[in-house]
């Protein structure tokens, strides 16, 4: 069987039997607040590159939740715990999931399920989705079950009354909250 003779930009280009066949990239997006990120949002991380090709780590501006840190501080604090992820880039967005999925070429939404109580939640927005683009995909995953019951907003509740997070958070995410609620 002949070697592909073309690799650009992750998009072999092959030729076998006098056909030209194109292997697509698989893109996920993985949105969210991440108001703060946290070790459970990692852990999924590293478990979609195992089916994925490209994560888009999408950090929602979401004004109506009054987040403690700015979007573009939680861009910047993600991208920064990032940094070392092959295949992982961090962008903030303001618009519809399903648009913002379209403009990154993504067919897959990648969505974190800690317990049960997330299910149906997640299951109604990922019925609005397919209504408003019935072409892109959502994908459920589970982070360890040590990360089962870390939360972002529980992270913040341990933060704000000055307690421990650093087993839930990156040491540069425990700093910035110590920063917040000095």
């Amino acid at each position: 069987m002949p070697e592909p003779k073309y690799i650009i930009f992750g998009v072999v280009l092959a030729y076998r039997f006098g056909y030209n066949f194109v292997m697509k990239t698989k893109i996920a997006i993985y949105p969210g607040t991440f108001d703060p990120i946290t070790f459970g949002h990692l852990d999924l991380v590293k478990r979609a590159l195992n089916l994925f090709d490209h994560i888009v780590v999408a950090v929602a501006a979401k004004e109506e939740k009054s987040p403690l840190f700015s979007l573009d501080e939680r861009v910047n604090l993600a991208r920064t715990v990032l940094k070392d992820f092959d295949h992982v880039e961090v962008v903030g967005f303001k618009n519809l999931l399903v648009d913002f999925a379209k403009e990154q070429h993504a067919k897959i939404i990648l969505r974190g399920i800690r317990m049960i109580s997330d299910f149906d939640y997640e299951f109604q927005l990922a019925g609005v989705n397919r209504l408003l683009s019935p072409d892109v995909e959502t994908v459920f995953l589970r982070p360890d079950d040590k990360y089962s019951y870390v939360s972002s907003s529980i992270v913040r509740d341990i933060a704000s009354s000055h307690g421990d997070v650093s087993y839930f958070v990156p040491p540069v995410i425990a700093n910035a909250l110590k920063e917040k609620f000095a």
